[in-house]
């Protein structure tokens, strides 16, 4: 699996001369994009690709193959992988579709037969390619103005589907976070998502994972292996396929087997899975898991500059199953000195509509403190005319003592979206909306009391 994710040179067969080709991008995207090894172009066709020499086929390259990406017609691609064993490469990576997503089984079946004759950890085939940030190592056959690439973090992205991963991915370099390892694996012909996650569960550079799957391969294999993972690791899952009708899609599209989504639940729920219902919860759920503290007390404060801000958020905290947190007598009273009279010392608490930064200052240091407050939803309303970006700078400080979850929620148009941006960037979640920030928190919450648990 080394070789997957962390290969010492790469050889792309199918490379092309022609820009927007996908053996164009994938060669590009290797050089450009500053990776540390060899990159052999492969084409018969071709003596050279991006100024590097281009060989015929893989047995014609003069070094040790690590890893083949394959993006050649479905047709060839036996006898390309064939001459990958006779090469002695330990992985390859099969973009090409045209197996079993189209129902022919029984060429998808040959390639993993030739895969496992000679020993070859196969991703795909019909699938979108792989990312490790850490080496500069871009196999997508995505060009980079088209879809972001995100910097080295501890996110790792298991994904059936391509184009899921690439939305996730381009999302996530947008807002600044960090990815560990990103994998695309199409139909899983030999490789799947267990084989993924196991080696995942041991990579020291992911902290988390977030799955998206169609179906699984080995359902025995996939609950023990995920039992384990969730003690060690947060792992959030998109299910697709959870009706009748995206089943059958499913079954078009990677050929998995989408199975029964009450028998999927009920993994997740007994394994502590962290299960997003959209695409929006997978990137609510990756961002407060990576940078925010454990916490397995439910008692919330809130800090807004609106009042109706506050109702929501109270709502939607009691729906999610977390609590609105009492202050202390002694914060109360620390309150009243350092808050306007105007101010009503209570939880929600609303600092009115010309708070500035110095007021939130001061009710973000007292909440922070009170020992009855577990963790901290700071709601801005940058509408407002005292409040600006100096309040990103009060929020990032308290977040930065790391003992308490911190969290924003800020709704509004341009000038809302880049303080939101510089929140995100600094490692604080900023979300649109009550109700995701609150479900976030609360997955947050459960999956902190799950992993505190006494070892039996």
């Amino acid at each position: 699996m080394n070789s997957v994710f962390k290969p010492r040179s790469i050889a792309v067969i199918g490379a092309s001369r022609e820009p927007g080709k996908i053996g164009n991008v994938l060669v590009k995207n290797l050089v450009e994009g500053g990776y540390r090894g060899p990159v052999y172009p492969v084409n018969p066709s071709a003596d050279e690709v991006l100024s590097l020499p281009c060989y015929a086929s893989v047995l014609d390259v003069p070094g040790n193959v690590d890893c083949a990406v394959i993006a050649t017609p479905a047709a060839v691609v036996e006898k390309v992988l064939a001459e990958c064993g006779r090469k002695h490469v330990s992985a390859a990576i099969v973009i090409s579709a045209g197996f079993g997503e189209t129902g022919d089984s029984g060429a998808e079946a040959r390639l993993a037969a030739i895969a496992r004759r000679y020993g070859i950890a196969m991703v795909g085939p019909n699938c979108l390619g792989v990312v490790n940030p850490d080496i500069n190592m871009d196999l997508l056959f995505l060009p980079t103005y088209k879809m972001g690439r995100p910097k080295s973090g501890g996110i790792a992205f298991v994904t059936q589907s391509g184009a899921i991963g690439s939305m996730i991915l381009d999302l996530v370099a947008r807002e600044g976070f960090g990815v560990s390892k990103f994998v695309s694996y199409g139909n899983a012909a030999t490789l799947d998502e267990t084989d993924f996650l196991e080696y995942l569960m041991r990579d020291p550079e992911t902290k988390m994972v977030v799955l998206y799957i169609e179906g699984v391969k080995r359902g025995r294999a996939f609950f023990d292996l995920t039992r384990r993972l969730a003690k060690k690791k947060p792992l959030v899952v998109l299910k697709a396929g959870v009706t009748e009708r995206g089943a059958a899609a499913a079954k078009s599209h990677t050929g998995a087997l989408a199975g029964s989504y009450a028998a999927y639940r009920a993994v997740f729920r007994q394994n502590r899975i962290v299960e997003a219902r959209t695409v929006d919860e997978v990137f609510d759920y990756a961002k407060i898991f990576t940078t925010q503290p454990r916490c397995t007390g439910g008692r919330v404060a809130v800090v807004t500059n609106g009042g109706g801000m506050g109702v929501l958020l109270s709502d939607a905290l009691a729906q999610s199953g977390l609590s609105a947190a009492e202050f202390s007598p002694e914060t109360r009273r620390a309150m009243k000195k350092a808050l306007p009279p105007l101010v009503a010392v209570q939880n929600p608490l609303d600092l009115l509509g010309d708070a500035d930064a110095g007021r939130y200052e001061a009710a973000l240091s007292l909440a922070y403190d009170d020992p009855g407050v577990d963790a901290i939803i700071a709601a801005t309303l940058f509408q407002t005319v005292s409040l600006d970006s100096r309040v990103v700078d009060v929020i990032v400080r308290h977040a930065a003592k790391g003992k308490k979850p911190l969290v924003n929620v800020s709704l509004g148009g341009e000038y809302t979206e880049v303080q939101r941006r510089a929140l995100e960037s600094s490692g604080i979640p900023s979300y649109g909306s009550p109700t995701a920030a609150a479900n976030a928190l609360a997955r947050l919450v459960e999956y902190s009391r799950f992993t505190a648990r006494p070892k039996r």
